[in-house]
């Protein structure tokens, strides 16, 4: 993958940063797959928000052949909180653990499970983190995983944890592939584990008056409150599926999925698709860190 100065040399070269990506542009991009009978396409960007905090968002977007010919697409999304430590350690290492559980392609669904959970107990066990700078620094926080594979362009495998959200178009209307976790909807199972949940007046519901979503990578301090546990789907390309938008919450809070669609649903290329989401996102007032990825899958 691109650096990110090249990425943002590419994107200069083709007409210029604008609106909400002028200062704030971590990552943009896109790529194809060279194996699928499909022609599908993807891209992504990335925006830092203007919270107290540096750029928390993460994301992975890709086509791999692997060594048995079959070609996976790989794309997913996730928002860190308490600092990005998680969230990268879920770019580098969450797809490599799914594609090596030995019983992917028999029991794929039990794979993502299986393999999330030993990704959230590494994360656990691991006590310290290497910054870009190559300083370490306590490993804290946690982090949202949206995650969808795409099998020899057929098939897509839909994970999350948190609100981070996948959602499709077909034939022109929004269907939602992952479940928001949030703690009004899950109280039950949290209160079951000794925790709580509180909604104070101007803000969001809680977990033990902390964190914001009921299941999640990381918050060590909350695990015994909270799962790492993910809704899987498997779904069918049709020939009405037409793209998917992968984005953090940045995104979904100030841009119902409908409405998401429709903004881009006549924008061929998926890159500019990504950045004018994230673009439309900002100017509808959101201040938090937006990760977009966009995967077309063309009919012509």
């Amino acid at each position: 993958m691109a650096s990110v100065q090249a990425q943002r040399k590419v994107e200069i070269q083709e007409g210029g940063l604008h609106g909400a990506e002028k200062e704030a542009v971590r990552a943009t991009g896109r790529g194809k797959s060279k194996a699928s009978a499909r022609k599908v396409t993807y891209g992504f960007h990335l925006v830092e928000g203007k919270m107290a905090h540096g750029m928390e968002d993460r994301h992975v977007a890709e086509f791999r052949r692997l060594d048995d010919g079959n070609e996976v697409g790989l794309f997913g999304v996730f928002d860190g909180h308490s600092g990005a430590g998680v969230a990268a350690y879920l770019r580098n290492h969450l797809f490599d653990n799914i594609l090596g559980e030995p019983d992917f392609w028999e029991d794929t669904m039990g794979a993502i499970r299986r393999a999330y959970h030993r990704t959230d107990r590494k994360v656990l066990r691991k006590k310290k983190a290497t910054t870009v700078d190559g300083e370490e620094r306590p490993r804290c926080g946690g982090s949202t995983a949206v995650t969808v594979i795409l099998l020899n362009g057929e098939t897509l495998v839909v994970a999350n944890v948190g609100d981070s959200r996948a959602v499709v178009c077909e034939a022109g209307k929004a269907r939602q592939l992952s479940v928001d976790h949030e703690p009004l909807r899950e109280r039950d199972a949290i209160e079951s584990r000794g925790g709580f949940v509180t909604q104070m007046h101007g803000d969001v519901p809680r977990v033990d008056a902390s964190l914001a979503m009921s299941r999640a990578f990381g918050d060590r301090k909350l695990k015994e409150h909270i799962s790492s546990d993910p809704d899987v789907a498997i779904e069918d390309v049709g020939d009405d599926t037409e793209f998917v938008v992968l984005a953090s919450d940045g995104l979904w809070k100030v841009m119902p999925n409908q409405e998401a669609l429709d903004d881009v649903r006549d924008t061929r290329d998926a890159r500019k698709a990504a950045v004018k989401l994230v673009d439309e996102a900002v100017r509808r007032g959101s201040k938090d860190d937006i990760a977009c990825v966009v995967v077309r899958i063309h009919s012509d």
